[in-house]
């Protein structure tokens, strides 16, 4: 396994699967503008590159990823940046041309489990942990997870989800078909990198095609993602966002 180390994401190789290993520990995995970028990069480039037939994205044992940044979001809703790289990653997950596999250990918050929609085969340990606080922090669902969840859940389901943001375990990731299996806590990543040698392994143009089958049209993906961004962008102003960002770093004590 050769392996190209960014600071805060690790892109490596095991054969035909390219690993994008989240390593930010200290903040558990929560993503920033320069991982967001090296993540879309990783992800558009494998599409050209016929020697990746998979992708697979892990954040290791100790947590997939806590979600964007807050301290980005609650820039932005000081209006002392207007930067917004997540939609870069947003789109390569819609337009993603080879399969993507998730490794979920530990918490995955917001874009750590909205983006598992756009998975093709995902892991979680039985230690994972879901949320999407977007209504929370005064936002609105993101990664077109107002499109794609309550096609996959049901729209009562999806609004306890997505609304009340519930958090949620992994048997119930499982029941809710977000994952694909439940193992034992630090066996996540072997799994799922099982899992993406045996999709690596089938003719790559009939998994292609079979792909473009079965997943939701990319351009109605990407046209929800973005209806949601200019309402997100929009919120991340607002009075309720900024109160609910203080208030989140008032209690962390940061």
């Amino acid at each position: 396994m050769s392996a190209k180390t960014d600071d805060q994401v690790i892109v490596s190789a095991d054969g035909p699967v390219r690993i994008l290993r989240l390593n930010r520990p200290d903040k558990k995995n929560a993503l920033t503008d320069a991982m967001y970028d090296v993540l879309s990069q990783s992800i558009d480039s494998a599409a050209a590159d016929s020697a990746v037939r998979c992708v697979m994205i892990t954040g290791g044992t100790a947590a997939f990823t806590a979600g964007a940044d807050l301290q980005d979001f609650l820039r932005t809703a000081r209006g002392e940046t207007e930067r917004f790289q997540a939609v870069r990653l947003l789109h390569a997950l819609a337009n993603a041309g080879k399969p993507l596999v998730a490794a979920v250990e530990g918490v995955a918050v917001g874009i750590g489990t909205t983006l598992l929609l756009h998975c093709d085969y995902a892991v979680a340990a039985d230690n994972a942990h879901f949320q999407m606080p977007f209504v929370r922090l005064g936002l609105v669902p993101e990664a077109a997870s107002s499109l794609l969840l309550p096609c996959l859940v049901g729209p009562r389901r999806a609004f306890e989800m997505l609304v009340m943001g519930r958090p949620f375990g992994a048997a119930d990731a499982r029941a809710a078909g977000l994952v694909n299996e439940v193992v034992a806590a630090g066996a996540a990543e072997a799994a799922a990198l099982t899992a993406a040698h045996e999709i690596a392994a089938l003719p790559a143009e009939a998994v292609a095609l079979s792909r473009r089958l079965m997943r939701d049209p990319a351009a109605e993906v990407v046209k929800r993602m973005d209806e949601e961004l200019a309402l997100f962008r929009q919120r991340l102003k607002s009075d309720e966002a900024r109160a609910a960002f203080e208030a989140f770093f008032s209690r962390k004590g940061d």
